[in-house]
């Protein structure tokens, strides 16, 4: 497993408990990051959703894929961790390494 923890070691995003929120947010993720690859990691209780050098998900697309009103504290509740760094806002949230993105 050394070799998955390397290739992973540029990435950044949430750890979440598994579920409707987590499925929203992996889509979410995928349409507000389409220059992005994002890897999903399914260990049945919680997925882990990263990206080389972090994603931004937006309120507005989680609010889209869920089909129903969504506020960004409400993913901040279903975070079991995550990695790199997190700036959250009201209407999105980004996982990060650097400032960069």
């Amino acid at each position: 497993m050394a070799g998955d923890a390397a290739a992973h070691k540029n990435m950044a995003g949430p750890v979440m408990q598994a579920g409707d929120l987590a499925d929203a947010v992996i889509e979410a993720a995928r349409q507000d990051n389409p220059d992005k690859e994002i890897v999903v990691d399914d260990h049945l209780a919680y997925v882990r959703i990263q990206a080389e050098g972090g994603m931004i998900i937006r309120r507005e697309t989680v609010e889209t894929c869920l089909g129903r009103p969504f506020e960004m504290r409400e993913l901040e509740r279903n975070l079991s961790g995550f990695a790199g760094q997190i700036d959250t806002r009201s209407d999105q949230v980004r996982f990060f390494l650097d400032k960069k993105l």
